[in-house]
């Protein structure tokens, strides 16, 4: 996973800076610092991609779709359905 890190503390769970997160193999641009918010989760947490095209995503149960880079394919994660910061939004 491309924020993921299991042998110490995810760096970007607490980042907060103004800018872009990329794609970890190809950079490709994926989320906005604009769309990420606190959340409990040991990942850090955005309610939308910078395009409709940053990202592809397959369905993988009712309430989750599996998340790949919209270039390279990397596996970027899941897009939680209705588990986002308000009524209604998706956490990525």
């Amino acid at each position: 996973m491309s924020f993921c890190s299991f042998f110490g503390k995810e760096f970007y769970k607490d980042h907060f800076k103004p800018g872009i997160y990329v794609c970890s193999q190809c950079g490709h641009p994926v989320f906005s610092s604009r769309s990420k918010y606190e959340h409990s989760s040991p990942w850090p947490a955005f309610t939308e991609t910078i395009r409709e095209d940053s990202v592809t995503k397959m369905m993988e149960t009712l309430t989750a779709y599996k998340v790949l880079c919209g270039k390279c394919g990397n596996g970027l994660g899941h897009e939680f359905l209705n588990d986002g910061p308000e009524e209604g939004s998706s956490r990525f």
